[in-house]
């Protein structure tokens, strides 16, 4: 694994792409001359300098840098067209690994049964799963086992699905070896399941060493893949696992296929020619709210698994099978309802980029139980029911590789293998999957990634619907001190390092719901707005919405004229903190003796609304200002424990130092 392409035959030579490039014409390269010098005039006016002082060309400029060291460039042309690649089914099966997928049926619908708010009786259990395949779903994912549907009880859970119609994967943890004999004993010996229809033993001991998860230990996985055979497939590489701890999804694809060559060699090793270990495995990535991303991602996989099994000497045994589940990183504890939004994106996206299977979680699956107000029925209901819209609906499963040809979808999925590949080469030079993780390499990696995508949340560049945007400050919270001990408590099926997106600001949030259960009242701060409502609503209401993130309510006398400042703190109660919201030359006009009022009357900490440049540098200074783009957990914390707020929980930190 150590040649620097990831295909010979996948990946366009230099000669390849200049001549694809020549061929588009002259014309082409006219209109994108005439793209480039209209796009520099506007950025040039923009900027106030003329075109020569721009520090770059519009398309550098114009970029978005994406996690991962990926850039998604502001226009994609046929100068950008790759070879198309084979149709599905064939190597190096980028367009997907089933050649003979039911178009009527598209991707499987995998609902998961087992989890602790599912019925716990064999026989609800199996009324269940019987229900839930009669109105829609199409495969299951049963959590067996000690914290799942107990052992003995599986056949009965299982009496009257068709193994041969529906696929089924186990998640069983130390219960793997006693769960994978259960159901191959439950299997016809002439049973030879497709693509659509795998036999899943859900044996992950190498991913579950990174994330800790309870698993067996890798050679009696290995035996089970002997036992096997071809009625199932004994090994899953759960990329989950890292995308939990906040992996970007290069990474979560370079480790994911790491850990993957790593079984090959434990199986080869054991025996088994390259064709039968192939066989043996099956992967599981997360599905995020980042559309082209996720496309992309499952798509770059089959890409990567297919030069792996080009590698080994076996091409037509390396058509990956893929199960997409929603990350349960991005679903949020607060204003929970908009995982449903969040759900959804993430599934068109594993369903455009070929998966197998995709489960989509409940909406609040990121909730301990005891948290939840719907019933488990409507939680599931609702998450089937986002799969059977684009499938019935918007017909997305009729079409193989619907995205398929798509110069941009074409090219980040280039980049992203491309991306992956190296990272994967990386690991193999400290040894492989497992040398690399016992050294701390995988961890670090992630742990920087984790820190990367902290700061962006902390700086708005990664919005949060109804977390760090839009709050609802009167929401009433589900989670408490008293039903949770941190923002990330496990819930199944998310590992136990997981670290989730809106963590940062939701302790925020759970700080100022202890202050207002102890003191009865939120901390506040009092807005000051100076001119007409016309100059300074933008930042009066940036500005409150930044506040009610971090859990502080905002008083809004309305428009103020210096003299007025100190009747309206007065009326407000007094408060520490203030904030001056104005548009720029009204800060030349009235700031100073707006903040020397709030000076006279008691208020010791004055932010202003806006840049630094803004304000008259020959007047005495606010303490702060705050604009788009600072840093919101730091301002807001500063904030709180000002006002008198306690730190964050320790809980949390205490869980993110773990996950790293």
């Amino acid at each position: 694994m150590s040649d620097n392409g990831i295909s010979n035959t996948d990946t366009p030579t230099a000669d390849a792409t200049t001549n694809a490039a020549t061929a588009t014409g002259s014309a082409l390269q006219d209109a994108y001359r005439q793209w480039s010098e209209s796009a520099t005039a506007v950025l040039a006016k923009s900027r106030r300098v003329s075109a020569d002082e721009l520090p770059g060309s519009p398309e550098e400029l114009l970029s978005t840098n994406l996690p991962g060291s990926l850039t998604v460039r502001p226009l994609y042309t046929r100068r950008d067209e790759l070879p198309e690649s084979s149709l599905p089914g064939e190597f190096p099966y980028v367009r997907g690994s089933d050649a003979d997928r039911d178009p009527i049926m598209g991707w499987r619908v995998t609902e998961r049964f087992g989890d602790p708010s599912s019925p716990r009786d064999p026989g609800a259990i199996n009324d269940a799963i019987i229900d839930a395949l009669e109105n829609g779903a199409s495969g299951l994912w049963l959590s067996v086992g000690t914290d799942g549907i107990a052992l003995d009880d599986l056949p009965a859970a299982l009496d009257g699905v068709l193994f041969d119609l529906v696929p089924v994967t186990v998640d069983a943890g130390v219960d793997g070896v006693a769960a994978a004999r259960t159901l191959l004993d439950l299997l016809p010996d002439e049973h030879r399941p497709t693509v659509s229809t795998v036999i899943s033993l859900g044996l992950a001991p190498l991913t579950s060493a990174y994330s800790t998860r309870p698993d067996v230990d890798l050679a009696a996985a290995v035996d089970i893949a002997h036992r096997a055979g071809t009625r199932a497939r004994a090994l899953r590489v759960d990329g989950t696992d890292f995308a939990a701890a906040g992996a970007t999804d290069v990474a979560e694809l370079a480790f994911s296929v790491a850990a993957g060559v790593d079984y090959l060699r434990a199986l080869t090793d054991s025996g088994l020619s390259p064709e039968q270990a192939l066989g043996q495995l099956t992967f599981a990535l997360g599905a995020s709210d980042d559309q082209f991303l996720s496309i992309a991602k499952f798509r770059a996989l089959r890409r990567l698994w297919a030069r792996v099994a080009d590698v080994v000497g076996a091409p037509a045994a390396g058509g990956a099978v893929t199960h997409a589940v929603t990350t349960i990183g991005m679903f949020s504890q607060r204003d929970a309802w908009v995982n449903m939004l969040r759900s959804t994106v993430a599934a068109f996206g594993a369903g455009v980029g070929g998966a197998d299977q995709v489960t989509v979680l409940g909406f609040d699956a990121a909730l301990p139980l005891e948290a939840r107000t719907s019933s488990p029925a409507f939680s599931r209901r609702m998450a089937r029911n986002t799969q059977l819209l684009l499938l019935e609906e918007s017909n997305l499963g009729r079409v193989l590789d619907p995205a398929g040809g798509s110069w941009f979808v074409e090219s980040l999925t280039d980049d992203v293998a491309h991306a992956a590949w190296a990272l994967f080469q990386t690991v193999e030079g400290h040894g492989g999957y497992r040398a690399a993780l016992e050294r701390g390499f995988i961890a670090e990696q992630i742990a920087e990634s984790l820190a990367e995508r902290d700061r962006a949340i902390a700086h708005r560049t990664v919005p949060l619907t109804g977390i760090s945007e839009f709050p609802n400050l009167d929401e009433r919270p589900l989670v408490t001190s008293e039903s949770a001990t941190s923002p990330n408590t496990p819930v199944a099926p998310a590992p136990p390092n997981l670290v989730r997106t809106a963590h940062q600001f939701e302790e925020l949030r759970d700080a100022s719901d202890r202050t207002l259960a102890e003191a009865g009242a939120r901390p506040t701060v009092v807005l000051v707005p100076l001119g007409p409502v016309a100059e300074h609503n933008g930042r009066t209401t940036f500005v409150a919405n930044l506040l009610a993130a971090g859990g502080i309510a905002a008083v809004n006398p309305g428009p103020l004229r210096p003299e007025e400042i100190a009747d309206a703190v007065a009326a407000a109660g007094d408060p520490s903190v203030a904030v001056l919201c104005a548009a720029n030359p009204r800060y030349r006009e009235e700031g100073s003796a707006a903040l020397q009022a709030l000076r006279d009357a008691g208020v010791t900490t004055v932010h202003v609304a806006g840049p630094a440049s803004a304000w008259p540098s020959d007047e005495p200074a606010p303490d702060d200002f705050v604009g788009i783009g600072v840093d919101a957990i730091d301002t807001l914390t500063s904030l709180q424990q000002l006002l008198g707020v306690g730190a964050r929980s320790g809980a949390g930190a205490a869980n993110r130092q773990d996950a790293r």
